[in-house]
């Protein structure tokens, strides 16, 4: 498929990255010439200077030619009109990144009412939804439903005191044998000849289980809380809660949280916005100042915190103000016996995650892994069925839901029967609204749900199993 992306910031670079990584024809179009000349160099696509409002750059990216086109800047008006040009050009799907109101209108969306294959995505409205299904289980570092709801897909990086610690896969599965509620889908660890960098597997049953390793686990809905004990994870959901940063997604987060019942306080550095959230968010207590200045966190009491969530556009505030959460965090468990504080910080410059984990700020989150399963999931849909599509911060693989139709493939075959590469696991099915966790004699038939999760460069051999 020959696609087009519009904009080299944090999503379209990681959109870009991913697909290109998946045997797609790439064209990515930066305004900026320093952000240009860096994608450039570092990504093999074809990098256009220019302004995907631009005609002549739109033609040297390809656009005539093009399946695709992905308007992902941080300007909602630029997405609008590259998708309008794209459309005019023959474009048969659009995807455009839009974080206004306004710009979601019934007629703003009437500008595209006549075209199929049309896509809006909001990052600020995906980082919420991600902060408010990682809330209820302090120390996961992402969480997915799928398959209505029936699997969970489960990251977390194993504790001293896990369960699972020094347990071999072997011996979980003869435990689990014969009806297994979840599996170990991956295995993220420190490489040993070089203690700064991690490699993702697909385990095989010989593997120990290590503290420090940062499981992917599928399991059944119901078996959730059994994998979250045995994860070292105990689902505590917060009576109090601090925002940092009063911006559209804290806002999106505040009303979600007040709604369920929990006390509610934003610091916002701006006097406008911090009156205007006042008067939007009647309940919350709305401070005025900067998330980094020490005597602000402790006039918003943040000691005695449940959950402390850092959302500016300034990832160095972000994490400066997470650490020191958990440094009074931490004074405050020895001097009470007090349960500590979690934290979430939202970043930008992805090389700042090992420093995150190394200072024990507990789980960060990005606007472009959760924008970009919107766009893996609508590029995916083109070759078959596949109903859903997640990818991570970290750990280089993708999860993926097929919808298995009368023509598939697998239609009748066991899974011992089929072909999976190495690189790749079938983790559960789901059938008549019941999920099981995939095996050996498994059968797949029509109309079931399979949770699959493979490694980038196996995700095509994987997908033509199922569609």
């Amino acid at each position: 498929m020959r696609i087009i992306v519009v904009g080299a910031g944090e999503v379209g670079t990681y959109v870009a990255d991913r697909l290109s990584r998946q045997e797609h024809d790439i064209s990515l179009i930066e305004l900026d010439p320093e952000r240009f000349m860096q994608v450039d160099a570092e990504l093999d696509v074809l990098a256009i200077n220019g302004s995907g409002t631009d005609p002549a750059a739109l033609q040297r990216a390809g656009i005539k030619d093009a399946d695709l086109l992905v308007a992902a800047t941080n300007k909602d008006e630029i997405n609008l009109f590259s998708a309008l040009l794209a459309r005019q050009a023959g474009v048969g799907k659009t995807i455009v990144r839009v974080e206004s109101r306004k710009l979601r209108s019934k007629e703003v969306s009437a500008l595209f009412e006549k075209f199929d294959d049309h896509l809006v995505i909001d990052p600020d409205q995906e980082v919420a939804d991600s902060v408010l299904r990682l809330m209820e289980y302090p120390g996961a570092m992402d969480l997915s439903r799928m398959a209505n709801e029936e699997v969970v897909i489960i990251g977390a990086r194993l504790p001293a005191h896990a369960p699972l610690v020094g347990v071999s896969l072997h011996a979980l599965g003869r435990e689990l044998d014969p009806d297994w509620d979840f599996i170990v889908g991956t295995i993220t660890r420190k490489v040993e000849e070089d203690d700064q960098e991690e490699s993702t597997i697909i385990p095989r049953q010989d593997e120990v289980l290590r503290e420090g390793d940062l499981l992917r686990v599928i399991c059944k809905s119901r078996a959730l809380r059994d994998v979250t004990d045995r994860l070292g994870i105990a689902k505590d959901v917060p009576r109090r809660a601090l925002l940092l940063g009063g911006g559209r997604t804290a806002e999106m987060i505040a009303e979600s949280l007040l709604y369920r019942g929990v006390d509610v306080a934003i610091i916002e550095k701006k006097h406008e916005r911090a009156l205007e959230l006042s008067e939007t968010l009647a309940k919350a207590l709305v401070y005025e100042g900067d998330v980094t200045d020490v005597e602000m966190l402790e006039e918003a009491d943040v000691a005695r915190q449940d959950l402390v969530i850092a959302l500016t556009g300034e990832d160095d505030a972000n994490v400066l103000a997470c650490l020191y959460a958990k440094s009074t965090s931490a004074r405050s468990k020895k001097n009470n016996n007090e349960a500590g504080i979690e934290t979430i910080a939202v970043v930008h410059r992805l090389k700042l995650l090992d420093l995150l984990e190394t200072n024990q700020v507990d789980t960060a989150l990005s606007p472009r892994t959760a924008t970009a399963n919107s766009v893996l999931r609508f590029v995916r849909g083109d070759v078959g069925s596949v109903a859903a599509v997640e990818t991570f911060l970290h750990g280089d693989v993708e999860v993926l839901e097929f919808a298995v139709s009368d023509e598939s493939p697998c239609v009748g075959k066991t899974l011992s029967d089929m072909e999976v590469t190495k690189d790749a696991l079938v983790g559960a099915i789901v059938r008549d609204g019941k999920a099981q966790i995939a095996r050996g004699q498994s059968t797949f038939r029509s109309n079931d749900h399979v949770i699959a999760i493979a490694k980038p460069e196996s995700v095509d051999k994987l997908t033509a199993l199922f569609v």
